[in-house]
């Protein structure tokens, strides 16, 4: 489900573990086949492509965590996440696509397999190809959506899912603004937090912490799965054989997966992807047209943007990487100090700065500091009028709060004061308790044609 690129991680370690551990690993795996007589396939590109679903099973949670992490109800039975992952053929890229599980899909002609009857091809949601077909329809309704020829199948549910982040200790999240969704039961401040197995699935699954819905949900997914890859390739799992064999095997013990994805196929992955980092992987969503479109005796579905997803698929076929090549980055900004995200883009924030003390160049060193970290400051500091100020005062008008979040999230101990009619530049006027700037950036940047970002990018800082 969102373990989709855990299983890829999982797979780096291998080589180096051993083949001893590998093969009991193998034998964990339940078996499902979803090639079974399929025919007129797409035609096979370069590289690997993997289709990892996640159902909502829940049969081995407990009450005290059905009530803890709000999963009471009947599961569906669906697909409630949908990801293409494809593993460029030199092993030094992945590229995680979220597919929506509300997309508008052509299923195509079938048998059910429960009762036997014959189904001629019609639209639907395409979480419900599972629901009807199983893994061998979802397989054939993604292959005729995108063109892509599937390698192999990888199935795991929601207590997998939870066992598996509380085998490696937890996943740091990162977060510009407060979460909250009654729905999941996710409370989350802004800022950093280490996540449970439990709380990992509150975060994944929420789709009512803003106005994004699903679309937000596959972002936070994908913030999700890279700082998984973060967590694994420097907690020491890799390295570990002890804790790489009860993490894989607790991740492993609920995963259905096709005949073809076995050991030769785990170490042959292991042998090309070792130096695998955050950096190495990329993640989209299939680009949209309309996120609302009405089908009748379906409802509101969402429609993809035909012509880009296309270009995006092809991009897949031809193994090409989806996101621009990034500078190198400095010496500086290597060993350079921890960054805050923040939710507005510092470079976009207009600043004024006064000082407020009799302090001789002041003013000078807080516009300076402030521009360091990318604010964009007047670069002519002035002197406040008034008795000496104690304490840092950032002034905006109401209309720029956000703004003035992420500015005060650098001068911490800063007052914020909201003064109506100010404009758009806001005014930092340095007080005696002035110490230094925290740095900060932005939320991740997508680029490209694809709106791609990698892995470091969404990770905290």
């Amino acid at each position: 489900m969102r373990m989709a690129t855990t299983l890829s991680v999982l797979v780096l370690g291998a080589g180096g573990i051993g083949h001893a551990v590998v093969t009991s690993l193998d034998t964990g795996i339940t078996r499902v086949d979803p090639f079974k007589d399929m025919k007129n396939r797409p035609q096979a590109g370069h590289g690997m492509n993997v289709l990892v679903v996640g159902t909502d099973g829940r049969d081995s949670i407990s009450e005290e965590e059905r009530r803890a992490y709000r999963l009471g109800g009947e599961p569906c039975h669906c697909t409630d996440t949908v990801m293409l992952i494809h593993i460029s053929e030199d092993r030094d890229r992945a590229s995680v696509v979220s597919l929506p599980r509300d997309s508008y899909a052509e299923m195509p002609e079938h048998v059910d397999e429960t009762t036997g009857e014959r189904h001629q091809a019609h639209p639907v949601k395409l979480n419900a190809a599972y629901a009807e077909g199983g893994p061998a329809l979802t397989v054939r309704t993604v292959e005729s959506m995108t063109g892509v020829k599937i390698d192999h199948y990888l199935e795991v549910d929601f207590t997998s899912f939870m066992k598996t982040v509380d085998a490696v200790g937890g996943v740091e999240i990162c977060t510009a603004r407060p979460m909250k969704d009654t729905h999941t039961g996710l409370d989350l401040a802004a800022g950093t937090h280490e996540l449970t197995g439990g709380q990992a699935l509150q975060y994944v699954r929420s789709r009512h912490v803003d106005g994004a819905s699903d679309l937000g949900r596959m972002q936070r997914q994908q913030r999700f799965l890279a700082a998984l890859i973060d967590r694994m390739t420097t907690g020491g799992v890799l390295l570990n054989p002890v804790r790489f064999r009860q993490v894989s095997t607790t991740m492993l013990g609920s995963v259905r997966a096709d005949r073809g994805f076995g050991t030769d196929q785990m170490l042959a992955l292991a042998k090309g992807m070792r130096g695998f980092t955050p950096a190495s992987s990329e993640f989209v969503s299939v680009p949209v047209g309309d996120v609302a479109f009405e089908v009748e005796g379906i409802g509101s579905t969402v429609k993809w943007d035909a012509p880009k997803a296309q270009k995006l698929f092809q991009a897949l076929r031809e193994d090409r990487p989806l996101t621009v090549p990034k500078p190198a980055a400095s010496e500086a900004s290597k060993t350079g100090p921890r960054r805050s995200v923040v939710e507005v883009a510092p470079k976009t924030i207009r600043v004024q700065v006064y000082n407020g003390t009799r302090l001789d160049g002041l003013g000078r060193r807080v516009d300076d500091a402030l521009r360091a970290t990318g604010f964009d400051t007047t670069r002519a500091p002035r002197t406040a009028d008034g008795p000496e100020l104690r304490r840092t005062l950032v002034e905006y008008d109401p209309r720029w709060d956000r703004s003035a979040k992420s500015l005060a999230a650098a001068l911490p101990e800063a007052e914020l004061r909201a003064v109506k009619g100010q404009g758009g530049t806001l005014r930092v006027t340095a007080g005696l308790d002035y110490r230094a700037v925290k740095p900060v950036r932005a939320e991740e940047r997508r680029t490209g044609p694809f709106e791609a970002v990698t892995g470091d990018r969404v990770v905290c800082p």
